[in-house]
């Protein structure tokens, strides 16, 4: 079935694979972000070296709006993909009811045929962008605290 569903991705496929991608930099962002706080503490103000907290203050600020500008990509991303993959869906199961005999359509009420075409390609659109953006993310970050050590 999962094999089936992933067939409507198509031409979104693209958008799909560079959701992960930049989910995967904006984590590697915001792990980067408390390590550059922790040398400002620990060299930068241990030492009174200012150059020094500028130097990572810069760093600090670019990270920052590195981390914006991947989470916002991955969101763009995740979005469209999701929307056209729902997009997609909804085409093909149009065509399918097309297809429907008679009898076939008197079993399903016009409602429920609505229903199936808004309210469950919604909740499948929504579940595709889940598992592309905020699953990836968890599952990134969890690797890179457990790897590297906790760095909350």
């Amino acid at each position: 079935m999962i094999k089936k569903l992933a067939s409507f991705v198509k031409e979104y496929k693209k958008d799909a694979i560079l959701t992960p991608i930049f989910v995967i930099l904006e984590v590697v962002m915001e792990v980067i972000i408390p390590l550059l706080m922790a040398r400002i503490i620990d060299v930068g103000i241990q030492n009174g070296d200012v150059n020094y907290i500028l130097e990572m203050g810069v760093l600090l600020i670019i990270s920052a709006i590195l981390s914006l500008t991947f989470g916002m990509l991955s969101g763009r991303f995740a979005a469209k993909a999701s929307a056209g993959y729902a997009k997609n869906l909804r085409k093909a199961m149009f065509h399918k009811i097309q297809d429907y005999s008679f009898e076939n359509i008197d079993k399903f009420s016009t409602s429920s045929l609505v229903t199936r075409m808004t309210t469950d390609v919604t909740n499948v659109q929504m579940a595709f962008q889940m598992i592309i953006r905020i699953l990836v993310r968890r599952t990134n970050y969890d690797d890179i605290c457990f790897n590297y050590g906790n760095v909350n």
